[in-house]
């Protein structure tokens, strides 16, 4: 079983002949479990579940039984699992956003992954969060890593109507500002569309972040798209821990996988799927600390010109259940493949090249996955926006919707140009408190913007940028206004805003110095997004200091604050990229 020409690094404490003291106190309490001491010190590969599952993570609560699958599988292909908690990540429900913990997390792991006896990890993912902080952690560290995704809730149904996660909630809130529904009509069609276990059903940041993990290399071949509650999600749950085992004999590591090409076919995924634009923050971190370049312009060289292939929702009109049926994310890759847009030289975690994975596994329902030359949108990444107002933003052009392009981006001869009065608002609360507010003359020519919303300045960078009109545009039917913002927004959002802006407004970034009723100009063709503000007129603007944000809430806050990096940069702890391949040096002993 064990490839006898390298010692496994569980073997470091359990069967260290230069330190009998060391190995039989590191072995004493483990058999407080039953497990025997022949077990441990039999050179078996040694397996860690990540376990993300727990009652404050309701998307991944399902991996609390999964894990048995897994732990079945890592027994039958000659391992020993270790089950272990990593930090909750909530997306829903934790505050002041979810993005706070997702550094956190990937410290709790890399400390545990790196200071305990084990051989390789599997990754237990689902919620947004939950797997960049995973993958992060296991490309520092670098053991033998695979992700078992979760899975999408089933579809949900709501008066006869396919309801997504999320979607269905800035919809509402629409519908219920205009008067077209009330609040019992609004909570039921939310409850609705959470009909399972499982992560949200749309193509928001969790059905993203999953599809990148597998486009990356690094789980089994079709494991993303798998619904929570599919049979097939246990069988997967074990296949994934009979890989693991292979993984650490074949010591394959997430360092063999996470190549720039790699990444650079994520890219191009997340465009085809109509995926979450917290992909960007997130995928940039994964580079970091896999130590590969993926710069912010990448983006939009790479996948800005990868057609729209997934009808699923908020660019579609389908949920994940059908999009799994349909072919799911192999589908998706297999499109690209064959037109020339993806490296299929790249290893994955199969031991098999993604060309090799990909074999056979053509769409089965072109209603949902388009093919490559019928797409839904001809070019559907994400726009790379500079200026004044920052050096850095997106804009996801896959929800841009007709009625939108035809109110902002269509005046002849200045297509794809929109000039607009600036509503500026600091904070969520503000935004909230002052949206309706007469005084403020909103109305379809105008472009809002939020700031203080960034990883400093909220902390943690919080979902706060798809604002909605004013209700008295609501009841005209004007469902959408230009918004910028330096934060992020819900991957199940339906909005074309221009976010992640980097610098953001208390780091120093232009749109602290923006007034509301500045005039902005957007050039889409050009990239550019500014202010058309006199340089002296923002020269005097910035004596008036950056806008104030909340202090510190809480002592992780504080060091949060001082340690992170902007969203451009993925958002990530200063300096902890320089730690790569740390499983290589074994730690001192502790006694």
């Amino acid at each position: 079983m064990q490839d006898r020409g390298r010692r496994l690094r569980s073997q470091e404490w359990f069967d260290n002949p230069d330190h009998i003291d060391m190995t039989a106190l590191y072995l004493e309490r483990f058999m407080n479990q039953g497990i025997t001491p022949e077990e441990l010190r039999s050179g078996k590969p040694v397996i860690g579940i990540a376990q993300s599952g727990s009652d404050l993570t309701p998307c991944n609560r399902h991996h609390v039984d999964l894990a048995k699958r897994v732990r079945d599988g890592i027994r039958d292909a000659g391992g020993i699992p270790i089950e272990f908690p990593t930090h909750p990540i909530f997306e829903n429900c934790k505050r002041p956003t979810a993005a706070l913990d997702r550094n956190l997390a990937y410290l709790g792991l890399v400390e545990i992954l790196y200071g305990y006896p084990l051989d390789g990890v599997v990754l237990t993912t689902g919620c947004d969060k939950t797997t960049p902080s995973a993958i992060m952690a296991a490309s520092t560290v670098d053991i033998p890593a695979i992700v078992l995704s979760g899975g999408p809730m089933l579809d949900g149904w709501h008066e006869g109507d396919l309801v997504g996660s999320g979607t269905v909630l800035w919809r509402s809130r629409r519908k219920y500002a205009a008067g077209e529904i009330d609040a019992v009509e609004f909570v039921d069609a939310v409850m609705d569309s959470a009909p399972s276990i499982g992560h949200c059903n749309t193509m928001g940041t969790a059905s993203t972040m999953n599809a990148l993990a597998e486009a990356l290399g690094l789980s089994l071949t079709g494991c993303a798209a798998i619904p929570a509650a599919y049979r097939e999600r246990g069988q997967m749950a074990y296949r994934t821990g009979r890989r693991a085992v292979e993984l650490v004999i074949e010591n394959i590591r997430p360092c063999d996988i996470l190549t720039r090409a790699a990444f650079l076919n994520a890219v191009r995924v997340n465009s085809a799927i109509g995926g979450s634009t917290n992909a960007q923050p997130h995928l940039a971190a994964m580079a970091k600390h896999a130590g590969v370049e993926l710069r912010p312009e990448d983006w939009q060289e790479h996948g800005y010109d990868i057609p729209l292939l997934a009808d699923v929702q908020p660019a579609g009109r389908f949920l994940g259940e059908r999009f799994h049926r349909a072919g799911g994310v192999p589908a998706i890759m297999r499109e690209l493949l064959d037109a020339g847009r993806l490296d299929g030289s790249c290893p994955t975690v199969t031991g098999r090249s993604v060309a090799q994975n990909l074999e056979g596994r053509q769409a089965t329902d072109r209603e949902v996955i388009r093919p490559f030359d019928q797409p839904l949108k001809e070019r559907a990444g994400f726009l790379v926006l500079k200026g004044n107002l920052f050096d850095f933003a997106i804009m996801k052009t896959s929800v841009i919707s007709e009625e939108f392009r035809a109110r902002y981006l269509s005046e002849p001869g200045r297509e794809g140009v929109f000039e607009g009065r600036a509503i500026v608002f600091d904070g969520s609360e503000d935004y909230h408190r002052r949206i309706n507010d007469p005084a403020l003359d909103i109305d379809e020519r105008c472009i809002l913007v939020i700031r203080g919303a960034g990883p400093l300045g909220w902390p943690g960078s919080a979902e706060v940028v798809n604002m909605q009109p004013p209700d008295h545009l609501l009841k005209r039917g004007v469902t959408s206004l230009p918004t910028i913002g330096d934060g992020r927004q819900s991957g199940t959002a339906d909005s074309p805003s221009i976010l992640n802006a980097s610098p953001e407004s208390a780091a120093g970034g232009g749109l602290a110095w923006l007034r509301t009723g500045d005039r902005i100009r957007i050039d889409l063709a050009t990239g550019r997004c500014d202010m058309l503000v006199d340089e002296a007129e923002i020269d005097r603007r910035r004596k008036d200091g950056i806008p104030p944000v909340p202090a510190d809430a809480t002592p992780w806050q504080r060091i949060y604050r001082k340690t992170v990096t902007q969203l451009s940069d993925g958002a990530v702890i200063d300096g902890a990229a320089e730690f790569r391949g740390i499983a290589a040096t074994p730690p001192r002993h502790n006694h």
